[in-house]
């Protein structure tokens, strides 16, 4: 009879509408916001335990700050783990450990010079291969493009020099680099260069090559690792150019996306952003200001491509634009400004004519697979060490392509982390002692180093002494010749680690990987009963900790949405409390009947509550059907990420959601709280109705 009485009374007021209404969207908002929420936090998941943090992170205990893989404006200070070979076989002990992979996080620098210095290098090689008895043709060939290539790029230094000698009158210009330029310039000099090829690099070395003002500073980071245990544990990784570094080599994987964005010539990398925003993200130049400043760099900032063009690379250039822009146009520079001036009805012409015409005649990439670069990087005790490092390729993670977060790191081997982080190797060692018997150095100590260096004696450390040194003339011809062997007696290149070479050493944090993540807690406490049981001073971390501030931004986002039905909820429990006092207050004749008739409290109660539990579970669930609706078409559409931060969060280009039962349960769980708590008092006050009211009323 009570559910009777509920489904007649569903809609028999305006008053059932509002309430019904009000817990309606609620639902609504609850289902659609937190399925898009826990979608989210489930792809954003898989970003950060497929590229580099794992299910788990550990790390020193001793450490000052806090592991942050992302997220962080400078690395954290996290001591060092002495032997990651300690901590490894513990932990595989645990019976849901796959896999741990030894890792320590660090940023670089990779100083690199213009397009004047890459040209000499290339061309001292050539030199020095003719002096060491090459005399090919094909060699020759080469030495005489490179020369052709350097006489133009002084010419354009020529022309800037007359542009600047105009202001030097007036201002306080340094004059004397327009006399190196103009020596540079001359036959004379070229003359003279091919009599004394050595003598005169040095010249253009020194005094010209610092007047192109295009060397640059690459800020890299990077994440030391086993390479190949890294390469299996996250299947996401996958090689883009070249190929992954041999096993147990030195060497670097450069982040496919900090390849493009730092290594590519930077009119091609703006081209191909106006490019992405045109067709991937639905803009128009005419109404974007980053695409419109796109636009007037790579109009004005031709001179990189300038500098790069030899006479032969010019004159092709000159007769390609001036047939596709039909214009007699004969300057470079000009036809190239014209050329870069894009807009949205002839970029993508111009965005193909680039890459199949003139990309060929160009150096796209400041370096290649298979070039050696040198690194950079702060030791531990603060001093700068350099390593020189082979690139051996590039790589991504499968569906991060675009992510800046997820390809913000290049992969380096664990042995040259160690050099750069400061860590004395057995090999630093051997290589010290080598050093030192070669030079006659002998080892005293500290209490004998005054008496031995200065005739006296004081202090307590142990210092070197050198045998006496003796002049000898440094035969070059005999040092260049020998020269073209040393790629192959350079045993950092060619040395080959053993496995426990790798793992006996210094490790600042290790990404461990779960046979079953849906036991992480389990594990966790696992690890940390191991770790004071067996003295490791590990601290121990979920993902989403490791991760950073990146990791808590779907815990903020829920706490906001949270709180955002919490805020309604309470206000829709005060407007259906009004409502339902309200409506009991139209029905004391109903009631009051009831109650003559034999109706005790207890029903009047039941039946009030009833009603509007009933009407709650009605649009309730009507407001879950919708939702899932809802969420079941953006599931199918997906929600494309507008900037690489959602590309990460998304896990890539689209986010395709889905509602999980959980999120049914909580709905219906905070309807009917909502619902019973708000109809409490009205029903209270429904029992006290008495019939000598309802006839009061009927009167």
């Amino acid at each position: 009879m009570i559910f009777q009485i509920a489904i007649r009374n569903l809609l028999s007021s305006f008053l059932n509408f509002v309430i019904g209404s009000i817990i309606f969207v609620g639902t609504l908002l609850v289902v659609v916001g937190g399925s898009l929420l826990n979608s989210m936090d489930s792809a954003m998941s898989r970003s950060i335990i497929g590229s580099v943090a794992g299910h788990i992170q550990v790390y020193s205990e001793k450490s000052k700050d806090d592991l942050a893989l992302y997220g962080s404006f400078s690395f954290p200070d996290i001591a060092a783990i002495k032997d990651f070979s300690a901590i490894k076989a513990p932990l595989l002990s645990i019976q849901n450990i796959k896999a741990v992979i030894p890792m320590g996080v660090n940023g670089a620098s990779v100083p690199y010079g213009n397009t004047m210095d890459m040209t000499l290098e290339k061309l001292r090689k050539s030199i020095n291969k003719k002096i060491a008895g090459d005399s090919s043709e094909s060699l020759l060939k080469q030495i005489e493009s490179h020369k052709d290539h350097i006489r133009q790029m002084i010419s354009v230094l020529k022309n800037d020099s007359k542009k600047l000698a105009v202001m030097a009158a007036s201002q306080a210009i340094d004059t004397e680099s327009f006399d190196v330029i103009d020596r540079a310039n001359s036959e004379e000099f070229w003359t003279q260069f091919d009599r004394d090829p050595l003598v005169n690099l040095e010249f253009l070395e020194n005094r010209i090559a610092s007047l192109i003002p295009d060397a640059d500073f690459i800020q890299l980071s990077y994440v030391g690792t086993d390479l190949d245990a890294f390469s299996k544990s996250f299947d996401r990784m996958e090689i883009v150019d070249g190929q992954s570094v041999p096993s147990g080599k030195r060497g670097l994987l450069l982040s496919k996306y900090v390849y493009e964005n730092q290594f590519k010539l930077k009119i091609a990398r703006r081209l191909d952003k106006i490019h992405e925003a045109l067709n991937d993200e639905g803009k128009v130049i005419s109404d974007d200001p980053d695409l419109k400043q796109f636009v007037k760099q790579n109009r004005t900032q031709t001179r990189e491509i300038i500098l790069q063009l030899d006479s032969i690379s010019a004159k092709k250039i000159i007769s390609l634009l001036q047939s596709f822009l039909k214009s007699k146009e004969t300057k470079v520079a000009h036809l190239l400004s014209e050329f870069f001036d894009t807009n949205d009805l002839n970029f993508e012409a111009r965005y193909k004519f680039f890459y199949s015409e003139l990309a060929p005649l160009l150096e796209l990439y400041r370096l290649r697979p298979g070039d050696i670069i040198t690194i950079k990087a702060f030791t531990k005790s603060g001093f700068v060490q350099s390593v020189n490092m082979k690139v051996y390729g590039t790589f991504h993670f499968k569906g991060l392509e675009k992510s800046g977060l997820a390809g913000g790191l290049s992969l380096m081997d664990m042995m040259s982390f160690r050099d750069l982080y400061g860590y004395v190797t057995a090999e630093k060692i051997a290589e010290t002692k080598a050093l030192q018997q070669d030079v006659g150095a002998r080892i005293i100590d500290r209490d004998q180093a005054e008496a031995e260096l200065f005739g006296s004696a004081q202090g307590t450390a142990v210092v070197s002494s050198v045998k006496d040194a003796k002049q000898e003339v440094i035969q070059e011809d005999l040092k260049l010749a020998s020269g073209k062997n040393e790629k192959k007696n350079d045993s950092t290149f060619e040395r080959i680690y053993t496995p426990s070479e790798i793992e006996n050493g210094v490790v600042l944090n290790a990404a461990i990987i779960l046979k079953d993540p849906t036991q992480i807690n389990q594990t966790m406490k696992e690890i940390e009963e191991l770790s004071g049981r067996s003295h490791l001073d590990l601290k121990v971390l979920t993902w989403q900790k490791a991760a950073g501030t990146i990791g808590q931004f779907v815990l903020v986002a829920k706490v906001a949405l949270y709180a955002a039905v919490f805020i309604i909820f309470i206000v829709a429990l005060v407007i259906i409390n009004n409502a339902v006092m309200m409506a009991t207050l139209q029905r004391i004749r109903e009631i009051g009947t009831m109650r003559a008739i034999g109706a005790q409290r207890s029903f009047i109660l039941k039946m009030i509550l009833i009603e509007t539990v009933f009407l709650g579970l009605v649009f309730g669930t009507g407001g879950i059907l919708a939702g899932s609706g809802i969420i079941r078409w953006l599931g199918n559409v997906g929600i494309p990420a507008k900037n690489e931060f959602l590309y990460f969060f998304f896990s890539g280009p689209r986010l395709f959601p889905a509602v999980t039962l959980g999120t049914i349960i909580m709905a219906f769980v905070i309807i009917f709280i909502v619902t019973l708590f708000s109809t409490l008092y009205p029903a209270i006050l429904a029992t006290q109705v008495s019939p000598l009211q309802a006839m009061q009323a009927e009167d």
